[in-house]
């Protein structure tokens, strides 16, 4: 046996509805998104594109040695030990260059925008 449900709104309820419905403007921020960017064989895993201030970015040491991700500007710098983690918030729109400091042919670059 099947049941039809039916449910009356009053226009009042419309009105309230209406009233507390949140309205963002064109080009409101977007929600942050963390991203995963590995190290392993002694590299930087590709590095996302499209990266916005907010968002995050976890890196996972996979390999049995320590690593940094150390920003040229010296805006971060994070030590991970082997099969560790570590995040950094991107608080800034601009292109970074990162190295490691234990290990000189580590690098990359990413641009985060705003």
């Amino acid at each position: 046996m099947m049941s039809v449900l039916r449910a009356s709104v009053s226009k009042a309820s419309i009105v309230a509805m209406a009233a507390s419905a949140v309205v963002l403007p064109l080009g409101a921020a977007a929600e942050a998104r963390d991203y995963q960017v590995a190290m392993a064989n002694m590299a930087y895993g590709p590095i996302p594109s499209g990266l916005r201030v907010g968002d995050s970015i976890v890196w996972v040491n996979k390999d049995s040695v320590p690593h940094t991700v150390t920003a040229r500007d010296h805006s971060f710098d994070l030590r991970i030990g082997p099969h560790q983690q570590g995040r950094v918030t991107l608080a800034k729109a601009g292109t970074y260059q990162i190295y490691c400091i234990l290990h000189s042919p580590m690098r990359g670059t990413f641009t985060v925008g705003s």
